[in-house]
């Protein structure tokens, strides 16, 4: 059932982890986790771990913290790609990526990245087609206070919020 849904969406399904596959456009290469059962908001989709820790960002890593940037593993979880509209978070303090809503099996995975980058390595114009795209991503430093109330955010990025507003004050 799986295979036929991606191979009718021109994909095809690249690796399988439990409840999660990488699928891969047969267009153009690009490769995104989806989810290969339904899953329930809340739910731990993976449990993850770092594979390497970084001192600076790259557009691999997940951040924890002002100089510790960590290299995902399991691997594919580095097929979790950004949107404005999120159905999952990475939480950096349970090292746990989790359902923030209900995802049907064949849906890809997606998370907002400024949720757990504070400047990012890589800015990029998003073209995620939600209704509340907020087109070029750098992190949650760019990013205001109105706006950034609307996401899950790490408990990194909350101090740095925190961080930030009692410097201005």
């Amino acid at each position: 059932m799986l295979t036929q849904t991606a191979a009718a969406q021109g994909r095809t399904i690249i690796s399988s982890h439990g409840n999660t596959a990488v699928w891969e456009d047969q267009a153009n290469g690009q490769r995104a986790l989806y989810a290969a059962s339904a899953i329930d908001a809340g739910a731990c989709i993976a449990e993850f771990h770092a594979a390497a820790i970084m001192h600076t960002p790259s557009y691999l890593t997940v951040q924890k913290d002002d100089d510790e940037h960590i290299h995902l593993s399991p691997a594919h979880l580095q097929y979790v790609n950004h949107s404005c509209a999120p159905n999952a978070f990475f939480d950096t303090t349970y090292m746990s990526l989790i359902a923030l809503k209900a995802i049907a099996a064949g849906e890809e995975i997606t998370f907002f990245y400024p949720s757990s980058e504070w400047d990012m390595a890589q800015s990029f114009s998003c073209r995620c087609g939600s209704e509340q795209c907020l087109g070029e991503i750098k992190g949650a430093a760019h990013l205001p206070a109105d706006v950034l109330i609307r996401y899950h955010l790490t408990d990194y990025i909350n101090r740095k919020i925190q961080q930030s507003c009692s410097e201005r004050h």
